[in-house]
């Protein structure tokens, strides 16, 4: 049923002037007269009386309200039109539209929350990074200035190393611009067709010597397929495909196995990158894709990196409209997964 300001007036004004007439009609000398005028002056005037102040006093002014509530929300969350509550009674879209309108606040203000802690923990990662190769470069440097620069032996190594430091210092720095230019979206993806496979070799020609050290085996499958015809960027997809395999030797078995694998479907490319090392544990998966999230932070460092090669693979797939996913199994292994577009 529709409730509007009249029918809730004409209600209370038909009771209000049925309790007067009942109680006077207890008193006595009254006529049937004087009950009907009494019944009728009552009526009209408790109606006219109610009706100002619901629809002056209560309704326009929370018509009002909800209004401003409206223009608030649209504005705020830029919401569909026909996501506009429309229903008749005022007070009802009132309470529902601040309900709606609190419950976004408050979605709001929990994700400026968790943005915080994010941007704590990264100015603590960032730091703690930084301070590592420019620290190391301060040592080596003021040792040599202190007189360890008169040994020619001692001086080449000492620069050597803190050579070594600031190229690493370079290379974080590079990562972090190019990670934070992905996510303002100032570096965007310049796709065009492109031979995955031949990519991939490239970049298995490149790591051949690191993979070498570690007695480590390549390889592409399936042999059969000569061409991975793909829509993609192809320096961005180059990056995406060293860092998943150079990771894959890097914290692989001695010995190991890398292996490439392609796999298509009528309209994309499943790509795959597995090795057979150590795996990761199941409590850290959901969060080797973060910034600076190391498995283990004693080898990690050992073994060199920035810390940054998973989150901008990460960020290279999904600016290319997929996803990338990850399974590991503890002394199995670990694999990495995304699809891309076919290009004919």
């Amino acid at each position: 049923m529709r409730i509007n300001p009249r029918i809730i007036a004409f209600l209370l004004a038909l009771a209000i002037s049925a309790i007067t007439v009942t109680f006077l009609s207890f008193v006595n000398d009254s006529t049937l007269g004087m009950l009907f005028v009494v019944g009728v002056a009552g009526f009209f005037g408790s109606f006219f009386m109610i009706l100002y102040t619901i629809e002056i006093l209560v309704y326009r002014e929370v018509t009002k309200m909800h209004q401003t509530i409206q223009r608030l929300k649209l504005k705020d969350f830029s919401f569909p039109r026909n996501a506009i509550i429309s229903d008749p009674n005022p007070l009802k879209k009132l309470n529902q539209e601040i309900f709606v309108y609190v419950a976004r606040k408050q979605q709001e203000i929990d994700e400026l929350k968790k943005m915080e802690v994010f941007r704590r923990e990264f100015l603590a990662d960032v730091s703690h990074e930084l301070k590592t190769p420019i620290f190391a470069a301060q040592g080596f440097i003021h040792t040599l200035l202190d007189g360890a620069m008169d040994d020619e032996k001692v001086r080449d190594k000492f620069l050597k190393k803190a050579a070594k430091s600031l190229d690493g210092l370079d290379a974080l720095v590079k990562d972090l611009v190019a990670l934070s230019q992905m996510e303002t979206g100032e570096i965007r993806m310049h796709k065009e067709r492109v031979d995955l496979r031949l990519i991939t070799l490239e970049v298995c020609e490149q790591l051949e010597t690191k993979a070498a050290q570690r007695g480590t085996t390549l390889k592409i499958k399936p042999d059969r397929m000569l061409h991975v015809w793909v829509k993609a960027d192809p320096q961005r997809i180059s990056q995406v495909m060293t860092n998943l395999i150079e990771n894959a030797i890097k914290y692989g078995n001695d010995n190991g196995k890398v292996i490439v694998h392609f796999e298509e479907d009528k309209k994309h490319f499943f790509i795959t990158v597995r090795d057979n090392g150590p795996g990761i544990p199941p409590e850290h998966l959901s969060r080797i894709f973060e910034r600076f999230y190391r498995v283990d932070k004693s080898r990690s460092k050992e073994k060199g990196g920035t810390g940054l090669g998973l989150a901008i693979v990460k960020h290279i797939i999904n600016a290319h409209g997929s996803k990338i996913t990850v399974t590991s199994k503890l002394e199995k292994g670990t694999t990495f997964t995304f699809k891309l577009d076919k290009e004919d």
